[in-house]
């Protein structure tokens, strides 16, 4: 998906650019595969922000995806290719043989007409999902299940895929998007391929306005604070006080590890300490 730019009219379009969805080919969304969204700008179920910096924003419907591949041995067809404003990924409106229709995440290079298929013992080939015990070491895959039959949840995001490193008796070494190398059981099901979008990191959005669109309020420097709002606050000039990065509360914050007791499936961390040895 290439990025291109318009004319600069204004000033607000001078330096913004945008996605190419030429490609996309339905603009309204299947009725049966849609439900409601509601907003909670960041509060929990007293009305307190637990989340900063979130409210406003367009008015959205949530598509359901098909994150299980619930049809099973049964030859889908892409029908259409379509805009989720939920996710960074487009999707695909898949119709089956047997007449249900789904929504899945769109693998770079399908395209409408593409037939796709989930089963044990289906054809190697990108959009086709099969359980990690079927698919050979060294193919790249998303959509990965962490408990078997529960739906993917890893690497779902725009360009991302994960690589089967080795298999064994029981599970299967993937190197994931963020670099962690992690164990996941054989019996978990992916889907062959990588997800398209690639160049949505590379998107200026330009202008205050189309970060408001997306639900994010404006987030205010600590050290532009008082001293009475923010740790980092007050003093002449720009200045910390010498303190480490803290968040309003005074928890440390940037480079402080959050994760009270080391998960046992993770063999190599996002930041590994020979990484950070060699820099």
């Amino acid at each position: 998906m290439a990025i291109r730019t318009r004319r600069p009219r204004n000033a607000s379009l001078r330096f913004q650019t945008f996605l190419d969805q030429s490609h996309l080919t339905k603009k309204r969304p299947e009725k049966r595969l849609v439900s409601g969204a509601s907003k909670t700008g960041g509060r929990n179920a007293y009305g307190r922000i637990t989340s900063r910096h979130r409210g406003g924003g367009a008015r959205q419907k949530y598509r359901i995806i098909d994150f299980k591949r619930l049809e099973r041995d049964i030859p889908g067809t892409i029908v259409a290719a379509e805009y989720d404003p939920n996710r960074n990924v487009p999707i695909a409106l898949v119709q089956f043989k047997n007449g249900a229709k789904h929504y899945i995440l769109l693998p770079h290079t399908l395209k409408v007409g593409d037939y796709v298929i989930a089963g044990e013992d289906v054809e190697l080939r990108t959009g086709n999902c099969l359980p990690l015990r079927k698919i050979p070491v060294g193919f790249t895959v998303h959509n990965i299940e962490i408990n078997p039959g529960a739906g993917g949840v890893l690497a779902r995001g725009a360009g991302a895929s994960a690589q089967i490193i080795s298999k064994a008796e029981e599970f299967v070494t993937m190197r994931l998007p963020s670099g962690e190398v992690r164990l996941i059981h054989i019996a978990c099901w992916a889907t062959i391929g990588e997800l398209g979008n690639h160049d949505y990191k590379n998107v200026t959005l330009g202008k205050a306005g189309r970060t408001r669109h997306r639900g994010h309020r404006p987030s205010v420097r600590g050290m532009a604070m008082n001293p009475v709002d923010h740790p980092h606050g007050g003093g002449e000039g720009r200045s910390k006080s010498g303190s480490h990065p803290m968040t309003p509360w005074g928890k440390p914050t940037k480079g402080k590890r959050t994760r009270l007791s080391p998960n046992r499936w993770v063999i190599r961390p996002r930041k590994s300490k020979q990484k950070e040895g060699s820099r």
